[in-house]
């Protein structure tokens, strides 16, 4: 756990706790949240400012060049990319973007030269969602070259040719399949394959082909259509679809990339695992599958005849061969959520949303870690995920990390936990979260000197909890979470408090 106070803000007086501390009952042990805050007596509040809930460098996409890990933010504003110099373990140069909150999705053209990002952002409209950065001018801003008609930006593939090719979704309308031409500067619209697709997450290029990975993870329901992968040929301007039979009953299609003449398929699994297929690009109807682990598959690299990727857990590897899927050994810490796995000198480069890089052997496990704060990321408030209050403490949720900060100090503590806690309830001084994605439910007690661990799961598909409240009567903490692809809203009883503790 590493402790931080922020002093470039003098926010937070000692009276000012004290009284805050006061007003909310710290005392008490009882459940509280953000509403407490609210004293029944009006004219005896007061509403302090404690400064940024959540500090750190937040990520969501890393890809290698050359040397090079370039990595994009998370719920930072103003959004950014920033450039890991892997030998010296330096940040050695960032960039800024004029729209969008974070960056999914990153892609290098054949030379190395033009950086590609994509952005989620809050609307649709004419901002840009699309920009290009000079690798050779570090110092250079990243230029907008446009936006697609999608509201974001999920995946990018830079062709042979050097033209890129762009899938999102969030607005309306279907996904389309998107072309941008350095040539003219022009985006273009090829089509919409799936009517029925409400997001498509992966795109793969060749110069005769591009392949078009969609489902409905996040807006199913309705007749909304579930993975679905298609190829469309340049010349003649046509959509075939080429879903292998296994994937056709999972959500969504995942993600996708190039490995010598195959063309790997990953889907997104909610009652069954992911599955991975190795297509052969000459007849995409020509594929091995095999079931993969977990519910998640992503971020395809080969060395030799293995491709590795990542999962909900950590990193795995599908032998080409072999057509089967194993753990890779592992000495490390936590990986968190993974946003990008690279390979460089025969070993893996993992970009972990805890907020630093992972150099490690696929061999023996052993492991070198960066904390990109350290290397010289600059650490920003983001967006609050979460907030619940009790017992002395605040704490907030963030991308990967929740901050615990004491009301009587004034001390902030990033405890990492995967995903988001979206929503939390403090209970006789224990803190219950309920975490994004499908992590379910994870307790803290600062009173035992133990890390924040997970002490109930979801049904993997029920993966978005929305509300956590306490029922005194039967002492359960319940959450209301969101089920996918359907989008039904359940209520379960999750887990039971401890036993409550005489006051001391």
């Amino acid at each position: 756990m590493e402790k931080s106070n922020i002093s470039r803000r003098s926010v937070l007086q000692v009276g000012g706790a004290a009284s805050l501390a006061a007003a909310i009952g710290l005392a008490a042990g009882q459940p509280a949240s953000a509403s407490t805050f609210l004293g029944s007596k009006p004219q005896a509040t007061e509403i302090l400012d404690l400064g940024p809930a959540v500090v750190q460098f937040s990520l969501m996409s890393g890809l290698l060049v050359g040397d090079v890990l370039y990595i994009g933010s998370r719920n930072l504003e103003p959004v950014r990319i920033i450039a890991f110099h892997v030998p010296t373990g330096k940040v050695i140069g960032q960039t800024e973007l004029t729209n969008g909150h974070s960056i999914q999705t990153l892609a290098a053209d054949a030379s190395g030269r033009y950086l590609y990002a994509g952005v989620l952002q809050k609307s649709t409209g004419t901002q840009p969602n699309l920009f290009r950065w000079d690798l050779n001018s570090l110092g250079a801003k990243a230029a907008a070259i446009g936006y697609i008609g999608d509201r974001d930006v999920r995946d990018l593939s830079v062709a042979p040719n050097g033209r890129l090719y762009i899938v999102g979704g969030g607005s309306p309308t279907a996904p389309a399949l998107w072309e941008y031409d350095p040539a003219t500067g022009q985006i273009t619209s090829l089509g919409i394959p799936d009517a029925g697709a409400t997001l498509a997450r992966a795109v793969a290029a060749t110069d005769s082909t591009i392949f078009f990975g969609a489902g409905s993870t996040l807006n199913g329901g309705s007749g909304a259509s579930r993975a679905c992968l298609f190829a469309y040929d340049r010349a003649a301007k046509t959509f075939t679809n080429v879903t292998p039979a296994e994937m056709l009953k999972d959500p969504s299609i995942r993600d996708l990339g190039i490995v010598g003449d195959k063309l790997m398929v990953s889907s997104a699994g909610s009652v069954e695992n992911s599955k991975i297929a190795a297509v052969s690009l000459s007849n995409p109807k020509t594929y091995a599958q095999s079931i993969s682990e977990g519910k998640t598959a992503k971020n395809f690299v080969a060395i030799g005849d293995k491709v590795y990727f990542a999962n909900e857990a950590g990193l795995l590897a599908y032998n080409l061969s072999a057509n089967a899927v194993v753990a890779v050994p592992y000495q490390g810490p936590s990986l968190g959520e993974i946003w990008g796995v690279d390979a460089r000198d025969g070993k893996l480069l993992v970009t972990s949303g805890y907020g630093f890089v992972a150099e490690i052997d696929p061999a023996t496990g052993t492991t070198k870690t960066t904390d990109l704060g350290e290397a010289g990321a600059p650490s920003d408030p983001q967006s609050v995920m979460g907030i619940a209050a009790g017992a002395g403490y605040v704490y907030v949720g963030g991308n990967g990390v929740i901050a615990r900060r004491s009301l009587r100090t004034g001390e902030v503590a990033n405890m990492l936990a995967p995903g988001e806690a979206k929503d939390a309830i403090v209970v006789d001084g224990a803190l219950y979260t309920g975490q994004y994605s499908g992590q379910g439910i994870w307790s803290y007690d600062p009173r035992n000197g133990k890390p924040i661990t997970q002490v109930a799961e979801f049904p993997k598909e029920q993966n978005r909890p929305l509300d956590v409240c306490w029922d005194e009567s039967n002492r359960l903490v319940l959450v209301g979470r969101k089920q996918t692809p359907r989008a039904v809203v359940r209520c379960g009883l999750m887990t039971r408090a401890p036993a409550r503790r005489a006051s001391s």
